[in-house]
């Protein structure tokens, strides 16, 4: 039974097909495709709430409506820790209502109250968030460049190495060179030799003879 192949489903939906057809590369080659929407320079409207372009990526809570119950100038470790403290108190509240007077006009007052305490809570958790933005692009950098100066290290150490072979290499040249020097010597001594040989033989005609001669009183005796 041949196995199945993976099949690769993504994990966010298809754009619209109306849309995806006035971008082909045809269409686009052809400068025909629809231009982008220009930028916006007042307001919006995104899942049905108003946004300005001016406004702060934080928006205050007092433009949303909301009373602040804080400072303008506060510690925010601080206000959050009693943030925390309101919220257990009013939650127990509410558990005590619940169970002596479930119907008391007060329970919607204490959920209220409730869900005021969670708005300040997560107001004041989304002010760190360019904060943590920064520190998070800083830890992907200080990464890459721990990265960078490691990858350049051990780049260093074989580039330290290769030049260590080299030099290796190159001392062991002379050594080699005076080996090939010293044969070349001995064959041009050789071929001296016989040049003189020649030489001779050829200045000297009888020295052949004479050689021919001792060879065969050599033999006789």
């Amino acid at each position: 039974m041949a196995s199945s192949e993976p099949v690769q489903v993504s994990s966010l939906p298809l754009p619209p097909m109306q849309y995806i057809n006035q971008y082909t590369d045809e269409i686009v080659k052809r400068g025909r495709a629809p231009r982008p929407p220009p930028p916006i320079h007042d307001q919006y409207q995104m899942f049905g709430n108003t946004f300005n372009t001016e406004e702060s990526i934080i928006r205050p809570l007092e433009s949303q409506g909301i009373k602040r119950l804080y400072p303008l100038h506060f510690d925010r470790r601080r206000e959050l820790k009693k943030l925390n403290h309101s919220l257990l108190a009013n939650f127990l509240d509410l558990l005590d209502l619940l169970v002596k007077c479930p119907d008391s006009p007060r329970r919607a007052e204490k959920v209220e109250d409730l869900s005021l305490l969670f708005i300040h809570i997560h107001h004041l958790l989304n002010e760190f968030r360019p904060h943590q933005a920064r520190e998070t692009l800083r830890v992907m950098m200080e990464l890459q460049k721990r990265q960078r100066i490691e990858t350049t290290h051990r780049f260093q150490k074989h580039l330290d190495k290769v030049q260590e072979i080299l030099q290796q290499a190159l001392q062991s040249l002379p050594e080699s060179m005076e080996v090939d020097s010293k044969a070349m010597i001995e064959t041009d001594l050789l071929f001296s030799k016989e040049n003189a040989i020649k030489d001779e033989e050829r200045s000297d005609p009888c020295y052949i003879k004479d050689r021919i001669m001792c060879s065969i009183v050599d033999s006789i005796q």
